[in-house]
């Protein structure tokens, strides 16, 4: 099946929508967060962990995949779907913002960015049709447009100049794509200036996308600059097409942005946090290594339903932290993995019930949440 996107639901007193993206790979009930599978892999998961964590879809990343093994050898062996052997729906980033991070190993031209590899050296182009060709190879069900990141901060004139180019390159890419079982989304920036963001909003969705997504935001900006934008610019995108909110983020984040109306969400934080040993609750977050958790019996959170919590208790976690061991990393990813699952469940119910607003206010208010 070809790409859709069914809004279900409008909440009653907020933005928030309920809905659900059909792809060939199966469905995704909206508003979604993707665990970042940035080199085809969800750090420390088996795929089955990621989907028992209630995963409909992951996020990885064309720049790495490029990189290595290689998008040809991808193919070659069946597609990055029975690669990673992970047959739901994938959405592949870019690279833009990857190469954006390379600093003074890139240059920006008209055409694409230059860049030399971070594992080696060796010397690249990636094209907005390269970009494309990259993700049909792969097999992707939802691919992203190559753009320009603006750093934050940046003046107007360089803000401008980089909005420019991003908007060329979605029009690269949507003359490039070949596929229409793949979806294509394109991208706003327009940096920490409202005008910018709207300009792009108007530009990019007059060359009608699969969905939209807000690009360059979490670079560095303060979090009321990221929330602004969100809130001023996700009501100007077509209300029929997902939205999606790249890079973002906290507990916090997410429940305001689907407040704005926002469908999609990816970040590293729940596996990053995991893996330094910070655990979500629904009351306290736990710091796995603190000594106050050296005989505690008890599951890292009484109300989750995760393998972790299920088994093992706040002493053996620490335990395994302290030891260095491998398990640790694990035990805590699929914990917190599930705990953003969880969240996602709960906000849709929320919507679905018309009572998002009183739950975003009782969430929001919690002290404990990053």
């Amino acid at each position: 099946m070809s790409f859709q996107f069914d809004l279900e639901k409008i909440d009653t007193d907020t933005s928030a929508r309920l809905g659900k993206i059909i792809t060939t790979h199966g469905v995704v009930h909206t508003p979604a967060f993707m665990p970042v599978g940035t080199q085809g892999t969800v750090k420390s998961m088996l795929p089955e962990e990621i989907r028992n964590c209630g995963v409909e879809i992951i996020l990885s990343n064309t720049y790495h995949l490029y990189l290595r093994p290689g998008y040809e050898t991808i193919k070659r062996l069946g597609g990055l779907h029975r690669f990673i052997s992970w047959p739901h729906p994938i959405l592949t980033d870019s690279g833009g913002f990857q190469v954006y991070s390379l600093g003074s190993l890139r240059k920006i031209t008209p055409d694409g960015v230059m860049f030399r590899s971070h594992i080696d050296g060796s010397e690249h182009f990636l094209s907005p049709q390269k970009a494309i060709e990259i993700q049909e190879t792969l097999g992707a069900d939802i691919m992203m447009c190559l753009d320009d990141c603006t750093p934050y901060p940046a003046t107007y004139n360089q803000t401008a100049e980089s909005l420019n180019m991003t908007i060329k390159w979605a029009k690269f890419c949507k003359t490039a794509q070949t596929n229409s079982e793949q979806s294509l989304f394109g991208i706003i920036q327009g940096g920490s200036y409202l005008d910018l963001r709207k300009q792009a909003a108007e530009r990019i969705t007059s060359l009608c996308f699969d969905g939209y997504a807000l690009g360059g935001v979490s670079v560095g900006e303060p979090k009321e600059i990221m929330y602004q934008i969100t809130d001023s610019i996700s009501p100007l995108l077509p209300a029929d097409k997902p939205r999606y909110l790249m890079g973002v983020g906290t507990p916090s984040d997410i429940v305001f942005a689907v407040s704005c109306g926002i469908d999609i969400f990816d970040c590293v934080i729940p596996t990053r946090c995991a893996r330094h040993g910070l655990l979500f609750t629904n009351s306290e977050n736990v710091v796995i290594k603190n000594a106050r958790w050296r005989e505690d019996g008890n599951p890292i959170d009484e109300t989750c339903d995760c393998h972790t919590c299920r088994n093992f208790s706040r002493a053996y976690l620490r335990h395994l932290y302290i030891a260095g061991e491998i398990l640790a990393i694990v035990l805590n990813t699929i914990h917190n993995v599930r705990y953003y699952m969880k969240l996602m469940e709960n906000i849709r119910l929320a919507i679905s019930e018309n009572r998002f607003g009183k739950f975003r206010e009782d969430y929001l208010n919690k002290e404990t949440n990053l």
